[in-house]
């Protein structure tokens, strides 16, 4: 049994910019982010915010904000413990650099970081091996509020959001009917091959039955008859 993956992508950015980021999925949670990112106040806060069936946890601190989607909506604990090691590893690599980068500017640096810190947390339970050393945290986690993206989304940003998710749909439906073509069209060579080599097989099979009956593969008992018939 595959292990649980319940933080799936995770990003560093200072407001609308984002400076790095990392996810092991596909989807189109990168659009919903970045609306998402210009609808958090640059103040210090922590929230969560529900969107289908994941949950954007965030913190910001410095104008800086540490955000990553979960799949697993029951649980604030790890994710805003990932994002404060996160908050932590950033702070350590970078200081105040991140003021003032440019977009993506960390991010071949560190996306590993964030790779590994994501892999940490969602395999290794010794990533918070004890209440004790994450206590500040959940006590944090307890006064965040979770609401719905769709509150603070305005109509356009909404309809975007749907149109972003129905050419997914689209794509997707666009390669499975291609793929499903591609399979008619394989069973169909398949079949005509079969019957192919069935007309080949009996063709082969009378062959030889006649050349039993007459003598031979070059006939000559059937020839010999005809010449006595004549």
């Amino acid at each position: 049994k595959s292990p649980k993956m319940p933080i799936v992508y995770a990003l560093v950015a200072r407001g609308k910019t984002v400076l790095a980021e990392f996810t092991n999925t596909s989807g189109n949670f990168p659009t919903v982010t970045r609306v998402l990112l210009s609808k958090i106040p640059p103040t210090d806060s922590r929230m969560s915010y529900i969107y289908d069936n994941f949950i954007f946890h965030y913190i910001t601190s410095s104008t800086i904000t540490y955000l990553c989607m979960s799949d697993d909506t029951s649980s604030h604990r790890v994710p805003f413990a990932f994002l404060s090691k996160v908050q932590e590893t950033w702070n350590q690599e970078y200081g105040t650099q991140g003021l003032t980068a440019i977009a993506f500017s960390m991010n071949d640096a560190f996306s590993p970081s964030l790779k590994g810190l994501m892999d940490r947390y969602n395999n290794d339970p010794g990533a918070i091996d004890s209440v004790s050393k994450v206590k500040d945290q959940i006590e944090g986690v307890k006064s965040v509020m979770v609401e719905n993206i769709e509150k603070v989304l305005e109509r356009g940003e909404k309809i975007e959001l749907l149109v972003d998710k129905t050419d997914r749909l689209n794509q997707q439906a666009f390669k499975f009917e291609k793929q499903s073509k591609r399979l008619k069209n394989v069973m169909w060579w398949k079949k005509v091959k079969m019957y192919l080599m069935f007309t080949f097989l009996a063709a082969v099979i009378i062959f030889a039955i006649s050349a039993m009956a007459c003598g031979g593969i070059d006939f000559h008992g059937c020839k010999s008859d005809k010449r006595r018939l004549l």
